[in-house]
């Protein structure tokens, strides 16, 4: 689906935009969260924003744009700020997440509502289905539990024992490591194990929002 995008210079730019939409408040979120909860740490850092330049980071937004999963610039916050301290950082992960999921069901059905009256070919329900697209691969790709994704920060919380010390550490610093490392091969070795779960679950959100390119 995304391969089409690329024969078609103004639905790439369509599709930029919608990159920026999905990544701005997926990330604007956790700061949102993190400083609803106590902690000013993303205020001072300029992330409680809605500036989509603010967020971008070169390697994710890439993968976004050409890949269609990929990452944001992680917002930075204090977890011993946060007012709920076992899972503080849990919360402020899943902001993100979710708040793509909400991204989805939103522009969803502003799709629908726009194909009623304007059909599928009109550039503004060509965004909302990009939002969607692009809204859906971030929900799930952040669910993956290796760091710096969010769905690692659960596991991280869950192992905040002293005796998974190490486990943690190794998770923390090598984390991104293997993160990029099991892209890479899943795609050299042509397994596709990522392509395949998104595409189909992806697939299935298109089908109910009436998206197709």
């Amino acid at each position: 689906m995304i391969a089409s995008l690329f024969s078609n210079p103004l639905l790439f730019v369509v599709w930029i935009a919608a990159i920026a939409v999905t990544l701005t408040v997926h990330e604007f979120s956790h700061a949102a969260v993190a400083v609803l909860l106590g902690d000013e740490t993303p205020r001072r850092s300029g992330r409680l924003t809605l500036n989509p330049l603010a967020h971008a980071d070169l390697l994710g937004t890439t993968m976004m744009l050409f890949v269609g999963f990929g990452w944001a610039k992680p917002v930075p916050f204090n977890p011993y700020n946060l007012r709920i301290q076992r899972w503080g950082s849990t919360l402020v992960a899943l902001a993100g997440p979710l708040s793509n999921l909400a991204l989805v069901v939103v522009f969803g059905l502003l799709n629908r509502l726009l194909i009623s009256f304007l059909g599928s070919t009109n550039l503004l329900s060509i965004f909302c289905s990009l939002v969607v697209i692009a809204s859906a691969g971030l929900f799930l790709f952040n669910l993956i539990p290796i760091p710096p994704l969010d769905g690692s920060k659960f596991l991280l919380d869950a192992l905040s024992a002293p005796q998974y010390a190490r486990t943690r550490f190794l998770l923390e610093t090598q984390g991104p490591l293997l993160l990029l490392g099991l892209i890479f091969l899943d795609r050299l070795t042509g397994i596709s194990v990522f392509s395949a779960l998104f595409d189909g679950i992806i697939g299935f959100i298109a089908r109910i929002f009436q998206i197709g390119f």
